[in-house]
């Protein structure tokens, strides 16, 4: 039989430590039900982006987190609670100097194909040699109406 390997543990400082586990707002303060209304019992379940904490964050069990998921979703509903807060953050002053200047024209054109593309592979070749034909058609074409309204005329 194979030998079984011993599971892998993390290296360093954290290794053999779980931490202790968080306790939840609900086992604190002995809520038994998780009410809609109580907003600032759910403020607290709730991150500032308005998006649900994790029970790894909260404490919570599974059933707690059930019913704070609920109750976040019927304030919801009932405008208690907003659906999304926005988060402003301060952006820096740009100076004019950061950027260079401004090319003038048009944007360069790309210098040829991508490598591996079919122009490698002679595709493009038989569409100029096409191109050239269909001009040759055109021509004779034109020289021949050219000739025949001369005669007519």
């Amino acid at each position: 039989m194979a030998r079984r390997t011993p599971p892998r543990r993390a290296k360093g400082r954290d290794a053999g430590r779980r931490g202790k586990k968080k306790v939840s707002a609900l086992t604190i303060g002995k809520v038994d039900y998780v009410d809609y209304k109580d907003t600032e019992l759910l403020r607290k379940f709730v991150s500032e982006r308005a998006k649900l904490k994790a029970r790894r964050i909260t404490g919570n069990s599974e059933q707690q987190q059930r019913e704070v998921a609920r109750a976040v979703k019927n304030a919801r509903e009932m405008a208690l609670i907003p659906y999304t807060n926005r988060v402003t953050t301060q952006r820096r002053e740009r100076r004019n100097d950061e950027r260079g200047p401004r090319a003038d024209g048009p944007p360069p054109r790309p210098s040829g194909p991508p490598p591996g593309s079919e122009a490698e592979a002679g595709g493009e070749e038989v569409l100029e040699d096409a191109d050239v034909a269909a001009a040759v058609e055109a021509d004779a074409v034109e020289t021949e109406v050219v000739e025949t309204e001369e005669v007519e005329s």
